[in-house]
C-alpha cells in the first residue's frame, strides 16, 4: 500500500477526521488553476485528491465531467506528461495523496512502464482506471505496486460476492464503492444499496472504503460517513468550477463550496496536512 495513502487514512482514523476525497479534472479550466485547486483542497483537509485525466470519450461520466474533459482538451495540451508535471509542482508544497483517475487508452498510449516510472518520480500515489477489465487488473496492479503506486479497485452494488472476494485479494490503497449504477452526476439519492455494499466490502477486506457517485450535499456526505471511511465528491465540485465566470474565481468558489459541504469554518485537520508556504 502506498505510504501517503495509508498514512492519510490512518491519520483520519486517529484524529477522527471525516474522510473527504474531492475530484477535479486536470486542466479545467487550465493547468495553473488545477495546481492552485490542489493546494486549496489539500489545505481543506482532503484525505486524497482524485485528478481526472481528460479523455475524448468519457463514457462512464455524466455531462458535467464530460464537459470538463472537453474544456481541458480545448484549452490546451493537458495530456499525461503535463499532468505529471502539475503533480511534480504540487509536491513542492503538499504531501496530500494524489490519484490519477481516468480511462485505459491514454495510459496505454503513454506506456505503462513509463507511466509507472514517471508518475512515481513526480509523486503520484495511485491510479483509478474505470474501464480496466478484471483479467488485466492483477497484472497491472503488480506492475504499479513495484513503483509504490496503488491501483484502486472499483466495486458496485451489482458486483457479486464471488467477484468482490477476487477483487479484495488484489486490492491496494482503498476500495472505491460506487453508490449506484449509471454515470457520474450530482444530486442523485444515495441509496441503501451503498450502505449494504460497504458492509459486503468490509466482510472481505480491511482496506478503507470510499463511497462516490452522486454526493453533492452536506446531508448526503454525512450520511455516507456514518458507514464509509470517506466520501468522494466529483461532479458537484466540477460544476462549481464550470459556473465560475473567470478562472481566478474558481479557487475561492471551490473553497466556499467545500467548506459548506464539510460544515467546518476551519477545515485544516488535526493531523496537520497543511501545504508548505
Amino acid at each position: 500500500m502506498n505510504k501517503r495513502i495509508k498514512d492519510a487514512f490512518d491519520s483520519a482514523r486517529e484524529f477522527g477526521e471525516p474522510g473527504f476525497i474531492p475530484f477535479i479534472t486536470a486542466g479545467d479550466p487550465d493547468p495553473d488553476t488545477t495546481l492552485a485547486l490542489i493546494f486549496e483542497l489539500a489545505e481543506l483537509g482532503s484525505t486524497v485528491i482524485e485528478l481526472g485525466v481528460p479523455f475524448t470519450d468519457p463514457m462512464a461520466d455524466g455531462p458535467v465531467i464530460q464537459r470538463s474533459s472537453q474544456r481541458a482538451l480545448e484549452n490546451g495540451e493537458m495530456g499525461i506528461p503535463r499532468i505529471i508535471e502539475v503533480v511534480a509542482e504540487a509536491r513542492k508544497k503538499t504531501e496530500v495523496p494524489i490519484v490519477l483517475f481516468g480511462y485505459l487508452n491514454p495510459f496505454l498510449a503513454f506506456g505503462i512502464e513509463r507511466l509507472c516510472r514517471e508518475a512515481s518520480e513526480a509523486g503520484v500515489d495511485g491510479f483509478l482506471i474505470t474501464d480496466l477489465i478484471e483479467d488485466e487488473f492483477s497484472a497491472m496492479s503488480r506492475t504499479m505496486a513495484s513503483a509504490d503506486l496503488d491501483l484502486i479497485s472499483l466495486v458496485a452494488p451489482t458486483t457479486t460476492d464471488e467477484r468482490l472476494a477476487r477483487i479484495a485479494e488484489g486490492a491496494r490503497g482503498f476500495i472505491y464503492a460506487v453508490s449506484r449504477t449509471g454515470v457520474t452526476g450530482e444530486g442523485a439519492e444515495i441509496r441503501d444499496s451503498a450502505r449494504d455494499l460497504v458492509r459486503r466490502v468490509r466482510s472481505v477486506t480491511d482496506l478503507p472504503v470510499a463511497v462516490g457517485f452522486g454526493i453533492s450535499t452536506r446531508e448526503q456526505l454525512n450520511d455516507v460517513l456514518e458507514y464509509a471511511d470517506a466520501a468522494v465528491v466529483g461532479s458537484a465540485i466540477v460544476s462549481v468550477i464550470e459556473d465560475c465566470g473567470a478562472d481566478e474565481e474558481a479557487v475561492p468558489a471551490v473553497r466556499n463550496f467545500v467548506l459548506g459541504l464539510i460544515g467546518k469554518p476551519d477545515a485544516v485537520p488535526a493531523s496537520g496536512r497543511r501545504i508548505a508556504h
